[in-house]
């Protein structure tokens, strides 16, 4: 055997070999969010330096030995350094950072594998739909509920049988893995139809119950529903009837009571003959004025005769 050839062999073999050492760490990570990426081995013998790669050709930081980081190529959002163990976090991801993120150590001896991540960073899903395209029922027994799941762009289809309210999927299209990457998904769970959009990072669901489309589309429920409607619309008719009544009633008695009404005739008042003034002073006890003069108090002063005088 050729030397050489075994030792472009053995070469070949020793990345491998560490790579196939290494966990690959999947990392989903919602758009706009960080991401810590840790260090957590041991440093090897003889390390001049530690490498944070992007696939394996863009180098990102470089530590020295004594942990103090050097950027060497930036990233959408930057770097931050929380801990000085070789660690690094990645700011504000977007989709164009998703990547294979790996720690590499340079050695005397050559570079070693130290850690690596596989990064996919995703944004929210869209919000999704349930509609209830029909609703078939012959009895009240059972029922068989076609629907809808549907996003913005993307719409799966299925049919649901209920039988003494219990019910399962008859048919239809359980899942789609949408343009995105998304996952649509329309399955009973508890009674309950969902509908759920999801990739790794988010999800949106929308639900609708079977016992009420069921119920709702029940001819006996239905006819229940308009018996007992009918009733109360009855039942305002007579109250109302019956108040018109008794306010008229109430009016009839009302004027029949002012006819009845017997106002006495107007009677001429002769007015009384005058009083003598006499009699009210001798009823209050005061004495009666005589025609004589009353005596004075004052006596009789004669006058001298003038001629006796001279």
């Amino acid at each position: 055997m050729n030397p050489c050839v075994v030792l472009l062999f053995a070469v070949s073999l020793q990345p491998l070999c560490k790579t196939q050492g290494i966990i690959v760490t999947p990392v989903f990570v919602l758009k706009g969010r960080d991401l810590l990426l840790k260090f957590d081995a041991d440093l090897p013998d003889g390390v001049s330096f530690v490498d944070w790669k992007i696939n394996k050709t863009v180098t990102l930081v470089r530590f020295e030995p004594s942990g103090n980081p050097n950027v060497l190529h930036n990233s959408t959002g930057g770097f931050d350094f929380p801990e000085k163990n070789f660690s690094v976090t990645l700011k504000n991801l977007q989709e164009a950072d998703s990547g294979v993120y790996a720690a590499v150590a340079a050695t005397f001896t050559g570079d070693k594998l130290v850690a690596e991540y596989k990064v996919t960073v995703q944004g929210p899903v869209s919000t999704v739909e349930l509609i209830v395209d029909r609703v078939d029922s012959n009895s009240s027994e059972s029922c068989d509920l076609h629907v809808t799941c549907r996003t913005h762009n993307s719409r799966i289809s299925s049919t649901f049988r209920c039988v003494d309210r219990v019910c399962s999927q008859e048919g239809g299209e359980p899942s789609e893995v949408t343009t995105s990457g998304a996952s649509l998904q329309v399955y009973l769970l508890n009674s309950n139809i969902i509908c759920n959009h999801s990739n790794q990072v988010h999800w949106t669901q929308d639900f609708n119950t079977t016992e009420h489309l069921c119920s709702s589309n029940d001819p006996l429920l239905h006819s229940g529903w308009i018996i007992g409607i009918t009733l109360i619309v009855v039942a305002i008719v007579v109250l109302f009837v019956l108040l018109c009544y008794l306010q008229r009633r109430r009016i009839s008695d009302s004027r029949q009571i002012v006819n009845n009404t017997v106002y006495e005739d107007p009677q001429e008042v002769t007015p009384a003959p005058p009083q003598n003034e006499n009699s009210t002073y001798s009823l209050v006890g005061h004495p009666v004025p005589s025609s004589t003069q009353p005596e004075t108090i004052y006596a009789t002063v004669k006058k001298p005769d003038r001629s006796s005088n001279d």
